[in-house]
């Protein structure tokens, strides 16, 4: 079955001097501020697209690591999954670095390398990504 989720930002004002407001409609878990300062230079205290785009992407694949290591009869005991999303004002995102770590009990690191690799590459929002480099370091503890 599809699922749908919403989110909506009401944004007030110009680019440069402007702010809006992200709220994330389907979970209820916030209003989250946001303005171009925030995206294009020190985040005080505001979200980013970019930022918004790491916590989906490193939650995604994070998901898809599991099911690929626990798929193989390898099942992680921890995954710690870091996404990196540059940001270049003037040219947009023009990169994004995941960082994971594992616990899996009964792998070594080339097999837990490339369950990283198959799940970067199939995880739902890398494939959304594909316009995007992607980029991956994937080690044990």
């Amino acid at each position: 079955m599809a699922t749908t989720r919403q989110a909506h930002t009401v944004w007030e004002g110009n680019l440069i001097e402007g702010k809006g407001v992200v709220t994330f409609d389907s979970s209820g878990i916030g209003e989250y501020d946001v303005s171009w300062p925030s995206r294009s230079e020190a985040a005080n205290g505001k979200t980013s697209p970019e930022e918004l785009i790491a916590a989906a992407h490193s939650s995604c694949f994070s998901m898809a690591l599991s099911h690929g290591l626990a798929g193989a009869g390898t099942p992680p005991t921890k995954l710690e999954t870091k996404a990196d999303v540059t940001f270049q004002p003037g040219t947009g995102i023009t990169g994004i670095h995941l960082s994971v770590v594992g616990e899996v009990p009964g792998l070594d690191e080339a097999g837990f390398v490339k369950a990283a690799e198959d799940a970067k590459a199939n995880c739902p929002v890398s494939q959304a990504l594909t316009g995007t480099t992607i980029t991956l370091s994937a080690s044990l503890a």
